[in-house]
């Protein structure tokens, strides 16, 4: 008589459903699916995003001091800045530096979209002469005022005349962005073909799987428009969806594809395949995707807009990639049939064929198995060394200097930072209080700029540096900071004017105040992310943890699983400092180093790490365990389960690797950094930490890793039940 049968888990048994149910009635999952992708691709052209708002992003002592100046009106308006210079290396002429500034003036003076023009001021050197031209509210297209900028600039062959500001920065950076996007996709998808064809030899097998992630890809940026409503989106949103979609996308249906192959290549049926696939890698898939989305939802711990567009966009790309591998794949397999393997590519088939599953990869996991802990001591040196520079990780906002050097707003506005101390490095002392102190206030505040410049730490702006509102609340002093943007001692400027000027300034006066501008919102954003840090990748560690623990029953799987990802983790920081902080390879990656990382980079990429080297880890895993349960000797179904499964893992490395690559040579530092930090890692993770470290703790081991997964009776063996092979007490 037999036994209960050992069931799948519960994540594994609704694969298992769904993947029927779209085998069984493949035009209705086809077509749905197509439906979804076409209505969710006409969203993002009907429904325009919402984009993140100033106020959506305020934080800390900077978010108060600017909500407090916008309350007030004594916010400064959008502006464009026009600077004139001489043209070429030449002496300027004050003579045609002035004439060009007064044609600037005609020329922009009532022109539509512009509130006012402000007088010529030039630079205390002389070289150069600035227009700050004050835009109307809602103004968001200055394309008119660039082109008499042009006119200007024609009609005075000696000079350089060039406009720059917040708008035109913008619309420069989001062009530039979404040029580097084209890019990607453009090469990104043929090299995920020519991967995918070299995986398989068949052509229509490795076309699906692209398939798959741009067709993901697609709906999500559809949705993410939608969504934008809700939680707006940061400019490079959309570029995250693409890096990140194509990855899991391009993996899951590998996954899936790659098991129902080997099904089909033992004789069963393409239903049969397609089930056992869906019990087996649709499980590690649906897991898989749990982990990535529980990875990602810990970003919105940290409570910043950025993060939160981020997460917002990762976690729909995941969860559409998770829903079509389970849904239109099963179907497209049951429809094409034998299809999938045509038409042959001879070459690469025989290939294919004749190294079988396994082939390479056993020459490396042979040492590691038969000597695990010389291979654990060995894998774990390398990636501690890889790891170590994570110690010294300095993090700071992006800036000028972290743009294209060669958009010429960029060029331009850092320039005009150069020229003019009042447009560089500046903080804004805010106070809020009583209408009746005003006079004391701003006696205070006139004391406060005084001993400031005195010291030598700020400098005169040699403009007006204290506003007052019209009700006499709020008053805004201006200071200057003759510091770069990048400088540490920038930091300490903002602290001692927040700890110690300000307060004794204001000391016996009943008000509020808070310190802003720029180097303070970079400041707060910096400390809110340096704080909740250790809490998000707590999190994250601890929520992947329990979902290992689940899923497979194993507390030594999981604790393994999370002490394995925060290896990875340490070492992309490692990477990111010695690449980008240091500038190592700055040359051939095309970059000049700022001297740090910038703030949101580490986190993200934390995430997204733990996340995609999960979709591998928890395949691998599976394909161990499913040995296990088989009643093979664990140091065998190690040997064998990674073996078997280890050239899938390579194909999805190489995918991932590979877009990560391409966003690597992109020209914007941030999307380089993700590149080259999620290449790099992925790369040690899929070979020496997956190949050598877990086999060999795997193999030390032993039985206690799968005790609580084995079946509750002895022994375990094999007999035949539907499609699968499914464990049984034998009595």
């Amino acid at each position: 008589m037999r036994k209960p049968v050992h069931r799948p888990p519960s994540v594994a048994r609704t694969a298992a459903r769904a993947a029927r149910w779209s085998a069984t009635h493949p035009w209705w999952a086809i077509g749905g699916w197509f439906a979804l992708v076409v209505a969710c691709a006409a969203l993002s052209v009907l429904v325009p995003a919402q984009t993140i708002e100033d106020a959506d992003d305020r934080v800390g002592g900077s978010g108060r001091a600017a909500a407090w100046t916008t309350e007030a009106g004594l916010d400064d308006p959008d502006a464009e800045l026009v600077l004139l210079t001489a043209a070429g290396d030449g002496a300027p002429d004050r003579t045609a530096l002035d004439a060009g500034a007064r044609d600037v003036v005609r020329v922009l003076a009532g022109r539509p979209g512009v509130a006012g023009v402000g007088d010529p001021v030039t630079s205390p050197d002389g070289s150069a002469v600035l227009v700050t031209v004050e835009l109307e509210p809602a103004v968001d297209d200055v394309t008119d005022l660039q082109a008499a900028v042009a006119d200007v600039a024609a009609d005075h062959p000696g000079l350089t005349v060039r406009v720059a500001g917040e708008v035109s920065l913008a619309d420069a950076i989001d062009e530039r962005v979404a040029q580097d996007l084209t890019c990607a996709e453009v090469v990104s998808l043929p090299v995920t073909l020519l991967l995918m064809v070299l995986a398989f030899g068949a052509l229509v097998a490795a076309g699906i799987p692209v398939l798959l992630a741009v067709s993901s890809v697609a709906a999500t940026l559809g949705l993410s428009a939608v969504v934008s409503h809700v939680v707006p989106a940061e400019p490079t949103a959309a570029s995250m969806v693409v890096l990140i979609g194509m990855a899991v996308g391009v993996d899951y249906s590998l996954f899936y594809l790659k098991r129902e192959r080997e099904e089909g290549a033992k004789g069963r049926s393409t239903l049969d395949a397609v089930e056992i696939a869906a019990q087996t890698s649709g499980h590690a898939i649906t897991v898989s995707g749990v982990a990535v989305i529980v990875s990602l939802a810990a970003l919105y711990l940290l409570q910043l807009a950025t993060f939160d567009s981020l997460a917002t966009g990762a976690v729909l790309v995941v969860a559409v990639s998770v829903v079509g591998s389970i849904t239109v794949l099963p179907a497209l397999l049951v429809t094409l049939g034998r299809w999938v393997d045509r038409p042959r590519v001879p070459l690469l088939w025989r290939v294919n064929r004749r190294i079988g599953p396994g082939g390479i990869s056993r020459r490396v996991l042979a040492p590691a198995v038969r000597h695990p802990l010389a291979a654990v001591v060995v894998a774990g040196v390398v990636c501690g060394v890889l790891a170590a520079p994570a110690l010294g990780l300095r993090l700071h906002g992006a800036d000028l200097g972290t743009l294209p050097p060669d958009v010429a707003e960029v060029s331009t506005l850092t320039q005009v930072g150069e020229a003019f101390p009042s447009r560089g490095s500046t903080v804004d002392v805010v106070v809020r209080g009583a209408a009746a102190q005003q006079d004391e206030v701003a006696g205070a505040l006139r004391s406060l700029e005084a001993t400031a410049v005195g010291s030598g730490r700020f400098q005169d702006l040699g403009v007006p540096a204290l506003a007052a509102a019209d009700d006499g609340r709020t008053h805004v002093l201006t200071l200057a900071v003759p510091l770069e943007s990048a400088d540490p001692a920038l930091d300490e400027v903002v602290r001692d004017l927040r700890e110690d000027l300000v307060p004794a300034a204001l000391a016996g006066l009943d008000v509020e105040h808070a310190v802003g501008g720029w180097p303070a919102y970079d400041l707060d954003h910096t400390e809110r992310q340096s704080q909740r840090m250790p809490w998000v990748i707590g999190v994250v560690l601890l929520l992947t943890c329990v979902t290992m623990a689940v899923s497979f029953r194993s507390t030594s799987v999981a604790l393994v699983s999370t002490a394995l990802n925060l290896l990875s983790v340490c070492v992309a920081f490692g990477v990111l400092r010695m690449v980008f902080q240091e500038g190592w390879f700055a040359g051939a990656l095309g970059f000049t180093s700022p001297g740090f990382v910038i703030d949101w980079v580490p986190l993200f990429v934390m995430v997204v790490l733990v996340g995609l080297s999960m979709d591998y880890h928890v395949f691998v895993l599976s394909r161990v365990r499913e040995r296990v349960l088989r009643g093979v000797e664990p140091r065998a179904a190690v040997r064998d389960g990674i073996a078997d499964s280890a050239g899938v893992i390579t194909s999805a490395a190489a995918v991932m690797v590979s877009v990560f690559a391409i966003f690597a040579t992109l020209s914007m530092l941030e999307l380089k950094m993700l590149g080259v930090a999620l290449a790099v890692a992925i790369l040690v993770d899929a070979t020496i930490i997956r190949l050598v470290l877990l086999p060999g703790i795997l193999t030390l081991l032993g039985e206690r890793v799968w005790r609580r997964s084995l079946p509750p009776t002895t022994p375990a063996v094999t007999v035949p039940v539907g499609p699968l092979e499914t464990p049984v007490a034998a009595r």
